[in-house]
């Protein structure tokens, strides 16, 4: 039976932390806060020393009907409570999987690379959602074990969980990981011409395909055509879905 101690890998066993690493945290808290007020996501921040949250934003996403301290208190058990049994087990896999692929990049690059996955969360009232978590580094202890992480929390736009990505900040690759083979698979990251671009910056304003059109000194039919070719490469169907995938996966 899994318990909490599985989301801790031995990979990443962080025993102590000497006087030079604290010092990388000086009041860094006050500026996640700052971060915090300024987004709709949830944030929160895992401390793989203490084995658990050390700060958890008020956004209501993630928490489930219960207080941020209050979920900042349950720390993993919030997870054994309401995460989808299935989805439990999943987590466990990218946990592993994900301090197995930490452990083999040079620690150098280890604070560039964000993974992300999805999974289901269930309420108070036993209603799933899915959402997409997105956990990048934020400080390394010496020899290059993850000390805390910051996870960032949104809706997903993914019909199903999993969708297990690593991206490293200024690559045009992502690695995806294959649950069924077991590994890692490297494509090339979703290109957007400067057309489609411009579409989705001005449908997240709210401009009608007419409005657009007449803002880009093109016809309906052109808006439409870059519509429905963006539509294909992002796998939507819908200009919301299209807006959220490009948010969420940083083609904006």
């Amino acid at each position: 039976m899994a318990d909490i101690n599985d989301f801790f890998s031995f990979r990443n066993t962080v025993n102590s932390i000497s006087d030079n690493e604290q010092k990388q945290t000086a009041n860094y808290l006050e500026a996640i806060e700052a971060f915090a007020r300024t987004t709709y996501k949830s944030i929160y921040i895992i401390d793989y020393q203490k084995k658990g949250f050390e700060y958890v934003s008020e956004n209501s996403l993630f928490l489930c009907g219960h207080s941020a301290k209050e979920v900042q208190a349950l720390g993993y058990a919030f997870y054994f409570k309401y995460v989808t049994k299935p989805d439990l087990d999943l987590l466990l896999k990218i946990n592993t999987v994900g301090f197995e692929f930490y452990d083999i990049i040079p620690l150098e690059e280890r604070k560039y690379h964000t993974i992300s996955y999805d999974f289901h969360l269930k309420n108070q009232e036993g209603k799933t959602i899915l959402i997409n978590q997105k956990l990048t580094p934020l400080f390394l202890t010496d020899d290059g074990k993850i000390w805390k992480a910051i996870c960032i929390i949104s809706l997903s736009n993914e019909q199903n969980s999993g969708n297990i990505k690593v991206h490293k900040q200024g690559s045009t690759k992502i690695l995806n990981y294959d649950l069924q083979d077991d590994l890692w698979k490297e494509e090339e990251r979703i290109k957007l011409s400067n057309r489609e671009k411009e579409v989705l910056h001005f449908s997240t304003r709210g401009f009608t395909i007419n409005e657009i059109a007449e803002t880009i000194y093109v016809s309906p039919d052109t808006v439409k055509f870059h519509r429905r070719k963006l539509f294909e490469k992002l796998e939507v169907t819908n200009i919301s879905e299209a807006i959220a995938y490009a948010t969420n996966n940083k083609l904006i």
